[in-house]
């Protein structure tokens, strides 16, 4: 066994792949709270990039049996990873990396500007027609979530389609052990999808108002099946999560376009292509009874399933395949996991260890990125040793241009 079980008064078992990698008492105290829940199916299966989250710790598999944690899934519904294979290799991309990075940096809004009345630039002044199309396709099932909930019309939904975001949103340029050309790219579902997280866990709290001091956690709020809102939201995350996976498209295909404005080799980039999420809940089997399986930050690892595990801003990615390991529910880490928040990483370093952690990478370097500095980050190296009854490596990437927003 490379998991270690921790057995929970009045509560179901947690199984935690973490060997050899930190896990903080504060993630321990939310998972027990988790666990202490009525409907969990089994027990709670935790991932090595484990670190605290809102109600629901990161890292974490929750099955459920009747019932589902909206702050589980979180607001930031559908977020994960595509990636790319190219048939470039190392030596056909220009040995001034920046002109790449400005035309990817150019070709997708990203980042936000704050302010009233200012037009965001993390989103769309006039969409593109491809933009346009991908609204088109997912218009009648917004029409359907806002007749009910007209307040999530007045949202950032067709206007953030194709767009990266803030934070540890990321696109990235790759070599693989071969020095192939990969594309890799981190998002998820906006605005619409924040706001639809976080529309349905206020109505949680507020359906479980009379019982919510009993609740470990508030954000532990949940709808019992078979209730209005239970359908609503099944409803509205599935929409958020085809919103996402779109996202993502539309951008990858917006960095191919960028790139061959610069790299003068022609090339295709559609080669094991992978488009993964890994904060999203869905129905599947496991153990002989169907459940609810809500993945925070954990990514899909079923046998054969390709999936991405990607390191911090300056560390390896890898694209792996999963094992099938039933008591991980088929699961595996999204990434490396933060050791310590965004506050005290940009406390704790300076511009000047940005420049340092990032040499070998063409991207910003400076104060507002030093929240993403790789120290920040768990090794992933270790996390990767601790899941290795779960995933195979594929491939093992390493970034040379990095744009974030």
């Amino acid at each position: 066994m490379t998991y270690q079980v921790q057995d929970v008064a009045g509560g179901k078992p947690i199984k935690l792949w973490t060997e050899g990698v930190p896990v903080e008492d504060d993630a321990r105290k939310q998972l027990m709270n988790t666990a202490k829940m009525p409907f969990i199916f089994r027990h709670l299966a935790v991932m090595p990039d484990v670190h605290l989250g809102k109600g629901s710790t990161i890292g974490s598999v929750i099955p459920t049996q009747g019932a589902i944690i909206p702050a589980a899934v979180g607001v930031d519904i559908g977020c994960g990873m595509m990636a790319a294979r190219t048939t470039l290799t190392a030596a056909d991309l220009p040995d001034n990396l920046h002109g790449l990075r400005s035309a990817i940096e150019s070709a997708v809004p990203h980042g936000r500007t704050m302010g009233r009345g200012r037009r965001d630039k993390g989103s769309w002044e006039n969409p593109p027609e491809a933009v346009d199309a991908m609204w088109g396709a997912l218009l009648p099932g917004f029409m359907r979530i806002t007749e009910k909930y007209p307040r999530l019309k007045n949202t950032n939904n067709h206007k953030h389609l194709g767009t990266l975001g803030t934070g540890n949103h990321f696109i990235e340029v790759c070599l693989d052990e071969d020095d192939r050309v990969w594309f890799m790219l981190h998002s998820g579902s906006r605005g619409v999808g924040n706001a639809i997280g976080s529309h349905f866990i206020e109505l949680a709290q507020a359906d479980m108002r009379q019982h919510i001091a009993n609740l470990p956690d508030k954000d532990l709020a949940y709808f019992e099946e078979g209730a209005e809102h239970f359908a609503d939201y099944v409803e509205a995350v599935g929409w958020a999560q085809d919103y996402a996976r779109r996202n993502r498209d539309v951008m990858m295909n917006n960095v191919v376009a960028a790139a061959r404005q610069i790299i003068a080799t022609p090339f295709t980039a559609d080669v094991e292509a992978v488009n993964c999420h890994h904060n999203y809940v869905q129905r599947e089997t496991h153990f002989g009874r169907n459940v609810l399986v809500t993945r925070k930050g954990a990514v899909s690892a079923k046998k054969g399933e390709l999936g991405i595990i990607p390191g911090s801003m300056g560390a390896r990615s890898y694209i792996v395949r999963g094992l099938g390991n039933e008591e991980s529910f088929c699961s595996c880490s999204h990434g490396a996991g933060r050791t310590m928040s965004r506050n005290e990483a940009k406390r704790r370093f300076t511009v000047d260890d940005q420049i340092k952690a990032t040499a070998h990478v063409e991207c910003r370097k400076d104060s507002d990125v030093i929240d993403e500095i790789p120290m920040a980050y768990k090794d992933i190296d270790a996390v990767m040793h601790a899941q290795r009854e779960l995933v195979e490596v594929v491939r093992t990437l390493r970034q040379v241009v990095c744009v974030k927003g």
